[in-house]
């Protein structure tokens, strides 16, 4: 089949504005172009990027942190073992993280948090210098978005490189990357890999890079799949879009389709390795909250069209006014052909519609609701917006009446966005910057339009393209960093308090003969990952049901509607766990809300039975059989009786009921009576404030919400007075519960010794962990059930002395059935899906092989025969 290519002459476009460097068919242009162009990009939007951070003093130009909400909480302290992985540091391996949760299963997090190539860069940077890693990672990502939007602009059509460039920058410098993906570094990956699914979409038109274009899709999966899925759609609109344009017979059209579906399902089965790993590590997660889709108003979507809005509810769609002009100025351009303007214009406002249905909304988020902001998809609107921008630039400088309409039509969406809280809450510097972009946007295409052949007016023209889309994205860059810090949680990146837990930590480690604790009084919701220890906190999309309902029935405490743990401070969980130190540390004196105080962090160490546990009764039991009260459910997992469960009164007005508990609206004071010298606890799930033993240390915080989103853990007190009598001093913070029966517990700390003592005599004598497999030497002619101190999530299969089997359960735990005979204990982790996903893997390498030899044989046939390769006409939709 002879090749051919169908220039926009051929299919009567005009092809105004093109220079004879950049004339010719797309599929033809120069890469010298496109490199320019992308280093361009690449270039404006690091140096606006950090211009923003240091307008706004942020870190690393200023005192204020960027460590906001899951930022500091989750990404920094996964990056940080990462580093501690490839340093050979960490506890555990790719396959179990012992630091965290008690030991979780850590691939699925790689494939959530870690698996984009850029996270390996961590490596190289000091490992107390982990915020700036990240943030080098994020500003590197940022910059590479740009440069493959570029590059994409011009393999579309030809046009001027520095422009291609210009646009580049804005779309990885839109809306949503500054005001999302900033902090959440691991979807910049899928802005990244949005236009190189485009430029996929390119070479599969033209019957070329069949294998390239696979290893794309493989990496875009790998690197992040959740925004991967949003940019395959939006790919694959523009690739169809692409095909009605170019009026292909119908049977080309559906030979580039099946082209594309196969090079997609060759890329995702390629990553499913990783991706079916995450999927089945969503099935066992601990449920989350359950959004509920609400559209924005018309004024607050039009207002982020604008620069200097934020929302962290609505969807960011800023570009840049540059950009927005020629968007809105490609359906009144008539140099471009009008299924162009047309097919692009239709597609831009049908995807921006969909971000506002619920139904196609679902779509966008692979049919499950997001836990956060609803318009996570809006980055392919951005892209769209752009690629419509470089239509109507690349065909020429749109005429005064485009412009006109143009302009128009942006005064009717200030008009409208005017209306709105987002415009309204920085009316002196969103104005101002509007106008200022305007005029700057306008005046270059002024300029360009009359710099035919005047290199100095051209000059001009870009310099104030650029002057004025560098200044509107650093000021919206800058507003987002304030509302953020305002509007959310923060925390301090690595300093001398992170040191400090570090130091004490390494100190006490010894790992696996016991697990130290870093502290209830946490930096971050994963300060094990962060300074080291092996404790029960940890924050994870992926965090276990069976971790999570096991934690909570023993008292302990949780934010993120279950899916981040905290650390449980009690002597009765710390045997059962096996955690034989525990640091405590003062209050994190950047959370100035928390009440400060407490004195230099301190060590405690426990005499704890180890890992592995032999218990006398043969049956296995099931978390069903947890009751109401943590106190009992703990003596169920100690397998003794340590707590008194007194009866407690409280003072004031008894409102409420014995199912949801007592009403705290002001300061109270519980009291029960326990025998001198036990130590006082104190569980209030749903209480938020203060309380107090009076004359017995310092006071406790307890965190809690009316919306369910956060409940507080059980808490030590102090110790019991000689005179028997228990009075705690509650002060809430807001309208609060206390439960009517079971809130205080009186632990017996002479029987607690006495029950960690026999668990000791009968435990395993040697226990060694790497990565996802345990070994224990037990005493001989033990019987009854192994228990491993470590939750039953899916995936543990062991062997006591025979077949290896899936893990029992006691309890949440990991237990093995032994019979007498058995002197050891080996259990191996296996993360569910695995399997599977390396059989999808090994199958698509295979086909892809067999496609890719398929490909050698034919064209080494056709040069033999003398006859050039059969492939499909490249076609150029301009």
């Amino acid at each position: 089949m002879i090749r051919t290519t169908l220039t926009g002459r051929e299919q009567g476009v005009k092809p105004a504005g093109e220079t004879k460097q950049e004339s010719g068919p797309a599929g033809r242009l120069g890469a010298r172009p496109r490199t320019a162009a992308a280093l361009l990009a690449a270039l404006l939007t690091t140096v606006a990027f950090c211009a923003a951070d240091a307008a706004a003093r942020s870190y690393p130009f200023g005192p204020r942190t960027r460590s906001v909400n899951d930022l500091g909480n989750q990404y920094v302290p996964f990056h940080a073992h990462l580093w501690d992985l490839l340093h050979g540091r960490a506890d555990g391996g790719l396959l179990v993280n012992w630091q965290s949760g008690y030991g979780s299963s850590f691939l699925p997090d790689v494939g959530t948090y870690l698996s984009s190539p850029f996270a390996l860069l961590v490596a190289v940077f000091p490992r107390d210098e982990i915020d700036l890693a990240v943030y080098a990672i994020t500003v590197l990502k940022t910059a590479t978005a740009g440069a493959a939007m570029a590059w994409l602009l011009l393999s579309l059509r030809p046009g001027r490189w520095w422009a291609a460039g210009l646009l580049g920058a804005s779309y990885a410098l839109c809306g949503w990357s500054l005001a999302l993906a900033s902090y959440n570094p691991m979807w910049l990956d899928g802005l990244i890999a949005l236009p190189l699914l485009c430029l996929a979409g390119e070479w599969i038109m033209a019957g070329r890079r069949p294998l390239l274009g696979v290893v794309i899709v493989a990496l875009a999966w790998i690197a992040n799949f959740y925004t991967a899925y949003m940019a395959t759609l939006g790919a694959a609109l523009v690739l169809l879009l692409r095909l009605v344009l170019a009026g292909l017979p119908w049977r080309r059209a559906l030979a580039v389709v099946g082209r594309a579906a196969v090079t997609v399902g060759l890329g995702i089965g390629l990553a499913a390795p990783l991706v079916v790993v995450v999927y089945s590590g969503t099935k066992h997660a601990y449920p989350g909250r359950e959004g509920h889709f609400a559209p924005v108003g018309t004024e607050d979507l039009l207002a982020r069209l604008l620069p200097t809005t934020y929302s962290y509810s609505s969807p960011a769609l800023y570009v840049g006014v540059t950009a927005l002009l020629l968007a809105l100025a490609l359906p009144f351009h008539r140099a471009v052909p009008v299924r162009v303007r047309a097919g692009w214009t239709v597609l831009v406002l049908a995807v921006g519609l969909s971000l506002q249905w619920a139904p196609t909304s679902l779509a966008w988020h692979a049919f499950a609701a997001p836990n956060g902001s609803s318009y996570r998809q809006a980055f392919v609107f951005c892209a769209l917006l752009v690629i419509a921008a470089w239509h109507a630039l690349a065909h020429g400088l749109p005429d005064r009446r485009a412009l006109g309409a143009a302009a128009v039509l942006l005064v009717l969406v200030a008009a409208v966005a005017s209306r709105s809280s987002l415009t309204q809450r920085h009316s002196h510097l969103t104005w101002p910057v509007v106008a200022l972009a305007a005029v700057g946007a306008l005046g270059g295409l002024a300029l360009l339009a009359r710099g035919n052949g005047r290199p100095a007016l051209v000059g001009l023209a870009a310099l104030l393209l650029i002057g004025a889309q560098f200044g509107e994205a650093a000021a919206t860059s800058a507003v987002a960093t304030h509302r953020r810090l305002s509007e959310m949680d923060d925390y301090a990146p690595w300093g001398d308090r992170q040191q400090r837990e570090a130091d004490a930590v390494a100190r006490a480690d010894a790992w696996p003969r016991y697990r130290t604790e870093p502290g209830r009084e946490q930096t971050v919701a994963n300060d094990p990952m962060t300074v080291g220890g092996q404790g029960a906190q940890y924050y994870s999309s992926l965090t276990s049901d069976v971790l999570g309902r096991t934690l909570t029935a023993l008292g302990d405490g949780w934010t993120s509607r279950g899916r981040s743990l905290q650390s449980l401070d009690n002597p009765v969980t710390d045997a059962v766990f096996s955690v034989g130190a525990r640091v405590h540390n003062p209050p994190d004196p950047h959370q100035k809300w928390l009440p400060q105080g407490g004195g230099p962090s301190t060590l405690t160490r426990e005499d704890v039975p180890p890992l592995v546990t032999v218990r006398p009764a043969a049956a296995r039991s099931t978390p069903a059989a947890f009751g109401p009260s943590p106190y009992r459910n703990q003596e169920l997992l100690l397998g003794a009786r340590v707590y008194t469960l007194p009866a407690t009164t409280l003072s004031g007005d008894r409102r409420g009921d014995e199912a949801r508990g007592l009403l705290v609206d002001g300061e109270r004071t519980l009291t029960a009576r326990c025998r001198p010298g036990n130590s006082v606890f104190l569980w209030a799930p749903h209480y938020s404030g203060t309380a107090r033993l009076p004359g017995d240390g310092g006071q406790r915080l307890y965190r809690s919400d009316a919306e369910g989103t956060k409940i507080a853990a059980m808490q030590p007190l102090g110790t019991v007075p000689a005179a028997g009598q228990v009075r705690i001093e509650l002060k809430p913070n807001r309208l609060s519960r206390v439960p009517a029966r079971g809130a205080v517990g009186c632990l017996d700390t002479a029987r607690l010794r006495d029950a960690v003592r026999r668990l000791t005599a009968s435990a395993a004598t040697e226990v060694t962990v790497s990565d996802g497999t345990l070994h224990a030497r037990l005493p001989a002619g033990s019987k009854g059930t192994a228990v491993v101190a470590a939750p039953r999530i899916a995936g543990w299969r062991c062997s006591a002395g025979g077949d290896e089997a899936p893990a029992g359960e006691y309890h949440g735990l990991i237990a093995v059935p032994l019979h007498g005979s058995a002197t050891s204990l080996t259990c191996t982790f296996h993360p569910p899906g695995l399997r599977l996903g390396t059989a999808v893997g090994g199958a698509s390498l295979l086909a892809l092989l067999l496609l890719g030899a398929g490909t050698a044989v034919r064209r080494r046939s056709a040069a033999r025969s003398g006859e050039p390769p059969a492939t499909e006409p490249t076609t150029t939709a301009h």
